[in-house]
């Protein structure tokens, strides 16, 4: 996990409102709602742009109306500097690599039965939509391919080209924006929330089925 003092420019003030308010690491803050973050003493713009541009190098973000943060640009692997294939150059505090541990268990072991459910046909569908197999990246996310990324301020790693995590509250769904056709597709996809770096659903039941296949299978064929 990245500990927020590892991160330049995030002031000690910030630190510690963060970890009051429990969030102990960057990884948490994935999804999070920036206004709520924002309404916290001692947590300004200039140290959440800085936490969201960390975010956004590893595929995750803040959630909700991030500022400065268009659609067009959202993480994923469409964003500039993409590129299909595992490098083995990454960042020494990108944190979150390839681990172990087998996806069909982490999913069984979840300690929600309908997240276990949910974690089972998710498998699938990315499967069956991608063709390969998926591997966990880090401790709770499944990822399908793998792509290089180089972010503007010149940091690169490795990272998976379409996946998701269950959360306890939500489904993450990763990638999906990067698909050619999203603006057209995500308003057809059903109840969901956008992040900076995913699409939040609270249930596969939620959303239209054939919509979210496409906007699987653009996603993955989104990257070179």
């Amino acid at each position: 996990m990245t500990q927020f003092d590892e991160i330049p420019g995030v002031a000690a003030p910030l630190r510690r409102a963060l970890v009051e308010a429990g969030y102990p690491d960057l990884e948490s803050l994935d999804g999070v709602d920036y206004a709520d973050l924002a309404a916290l003493h001692g947590v300004g713009r200039t140290g959440l742009a800085r936490i969201q541009a960390r975010l956004q190098e590893s595929g995750r973000g803040l959630g909700g109306d991030v500022p400065g943060t268009p659609a067009a640009a959202t993480s994923g692997a469409s964003a500039p500097g993409w590129t299909r294939g595992h490098t083995g150059t990454t960042a020494k505090d990108v944190k979150t690599r390839i681990t172990d541990v087998v996806p069909t268990d982490f999913v069984e072991g979840l300690e929600w039965p309908r997240r276990q459910e949910h974690g089972r046909f998710l498998l699938e569908v990315f499967g069956r939509v991608t063709g390969v197999e998926p591997v966990m990246w880090g401790p709770t996310m499944v990822g399908y391919g793998e792509a290089h990324y180089v972010s503007p301020s010149g940091r690169e790693g490795d990272w998976f080209v379409v996946g998701f995590s269950p959360r306890k509250a939500n489904l993450a769904l990763y990638g999906l924006q990067s698909a050619p056709d999203a603006d057209e597709l995500l308003p057809r996809l059903g109840k969901h929330k956008l992040g900076s770096g995913c699409v939040w659903i609270n249930k596969p039941e939620d959303v239209d089925q054939d919509v979210l296949e496409q906007l699987i299978r653009g996603g993955w064929e989104s990257v070179d």
